[in-house]
């Protein structure tokens, strides 16, 4: 069917609304990489735009320089890794118990969970928790005492109970299905793009996690990326005050701080579209927290 010149119009339109607002999201994460190896004088004065100018490398050396710069990665993919399998195993066979309406429980459960995202024990009882647990400068202190997101669990019931029809329960119980088969043979692979998206939530979660690691690790060794960035950061802004306005040492620390950005948040923004198909409708299921 051939198109009117009104439907055409908005068809241009519309495209040059998305072409721009693509322009807007994508221009900052370009920006932050051309200064990340720009001269900052050219930087500061806005004579950097489209293209790199004075290409510099010093921030990027500086930072790679950093020993623990290794160990931090190595340390997030473990804790985002192995935290998310936890997180997964613990919250989506809750969350499906949860939606269950012949589990009677149910509703006590839930508001013990939901009290916890109001009330809590506060920082100091919670770190007294951790050493009396022996948990303190080890691995698990980042995995077990997080290991529920309310919010995921909610959002994963919410998922159960629109998505799953209590008539699929009944025809799988009359062929002789238990309530394990049922969960893990025709919940789970029906259910893929919720835990796509609440395993998205949990890594990221995860690989952004910094202060609780500088509440209970101690030993650098255990320190996770994003601490190890932080703590560059915090030499680099010590390096520059004690320096002229005018010196290589300004000049590096300004870089770093672009190039810090880009190391942190490059894994994840590979990472993610291979499950931004499954987003939106994990965010439309979140909407709905009945």
């Amino acid at each position: 069917m051939k198109k009117s010149i009104g439907e055409k119009a908005f068809d241009v339109l519309m495209y040059g609304c998305i072409g721009i607002s693509i322009l807007l999201i994508l221009y900052p994460l370009y920006f932050i990489l051309i200064a990340s190896i720009s001269d900052q004088n050219l930087v500061a004065n806005g004579r950097v735009f489209l293209i790199p100018k004075g290409i510099q490398y010093g921030g990027f050396k500086r930072v790679f320089e950093n020993d623990l710069l290794l160990s931090g990665y190595r340390n997030t993919i473990l804790y985002t890794a192995l935290g998310t399998v936890v997180n997964m195993v613990l919250t989506i066979p809750a969350a499906y118990a949860l939606s269950r309406k012949d589990f009677l429980p149910r509703r006590v459960l839930m508001f013990l969970f939901v009290f916890t995202m109001y009330f809590s024990g506060g920082l100091v009882p919670t770190y007294l928790l951790m050493k009396d647990l022996r948990l303190l400068n080890t691995i698990w202190v980042m995995i077990i005492p997080f290991a529920v997101n309310v919010t995921n669990l909610i959002i994963a019931r919410s998922f159960f109970e629109s998505s799953i029809p209590d008539e699929l329960l009944e025809a799988a119980v009359m062929d002789g299905c238990s309530n394990t088969k049922f969960f893990l043979h025709i919940v789970l692979p029906l259910s893929k793009a919720i835990l796509a998206v609440i395993t998205l939530y949990y890594a990221v979660q995860h690989w952004n996690e910094y202060f609780n690691a500088l509440i209970y690790l101690k030993d650098t060794a255990l320190y996770p990326l994003q601490l190890v960035i932080r703590d560059i950061l915090v030499m680099n802004q010590k390096a520059s005050a004690s320096a002229s306005a005018a010196s290589s040492a300004v000049q590096i620390a300004e870089q770093v701080k672009y190039a810090v950005i880009l190391i942190s948040t490059v894994p994840v923004m590979i990472f993610f579209p291979f499950v931004q198909k499954y987003f939106m409708k994990g965010v439309m299921i979140g909407a709905v927290k009945g």
